[in-house]
């Protein structure tokens, strides 16, 4: 049998390495910010990037992230969701990798535990983006990926991730939506857009932020 028609066995196929990395979004202040970990591996020490770990044998891509989210960072109780298979074979230094990178918008109020080490910081995706550009293993590709898909979900949704506390004024829900987006927006278009896709309280701010406004729920 010529050996174009020989079934080859799996071993014989060439395999890259096959990693997962996961932008961890959030909003802090009005500022669109990403979760970045020291990396402690011998390989860029001591530089920051994207919570990542290679996976596991017989391990699932989804135990995979848990693993490198409560392991480098500190968060557990997430699900982030399936991002994208960034193959370039010249994106990790070390040899042949895939990434098959997440993404997750989480409440700010659920990393103020994570933050406490030093191994853990927020990069704001604007005034950082010279540190985000250079990540290692392509990271930035994947935080510009992320936050593109994560303005995507805000576009026609009220804060379908749940970053803001309940009860909330639609000037709140706007100041994050602005945030999210990285541009104004426009308040009467925004009102009439979101304000159907809420649940009134029935109750009034108490005006410390100025006048008395509705308050309203997800």
């Amino acid at each position: 049998m010529s050996e174009s028609r020989r079934h080859l066995s799996l071993l014989e196929y060439p395999r890259p390495s096959l990693a997962v990395d996961t932008a961890a979004l959030t909003v802090v202040d009005d500022d669109l910010r990403v979760l970045l970990v020291r990396r402690r591996e011998e390989h860029h020490s001591g530089e920051w990037a994207l919570p990542g770990t290679f996976l596991r044998e017989r391990e699932t891509l989804a135990a995979a992230v848990l693993r490198s989210l409560r392991d480098k960072a500190g968060i557990e109780g997430r699900v982030p969701r399936q991002l994208h298979v960034f193959d370039d074979p010249g994106r990790d230094d070390r040899g042949w990798t895939l990434s098959v990178a997440h993404m997750d918008a989480v409440p700010f109020r659920d990393l103020e535990k994570p933050l406490q080490s030093d191994d853990v910081r927020l990069a704001s995706v604007t005034v950082d983006a010279d540190l985000i550009a250079a990540l290692p293993y392509g990271h930035a590709d994947m935080v510009d990926l992320a936050v593109e898909r994560l303005r995507q979900d805000y576009a026609q949704t009220p804060d379908p991730a749940g970053l803001i506390s309940e009860p909330f004024t639609l000037k709140d829900l706007r100041d994050l939506h602005e945030a999210v987006a990285g541009r104004p927006l426009m308040r009467d278009t925004f009102r009439r857009l979101m304000e159907p896709q809420l649940t009134g309280t029935g109750q009034m701010s108490d005006g410390a932020r100025g006048r008395p406004s509705r308050l309203w729920r997800h």
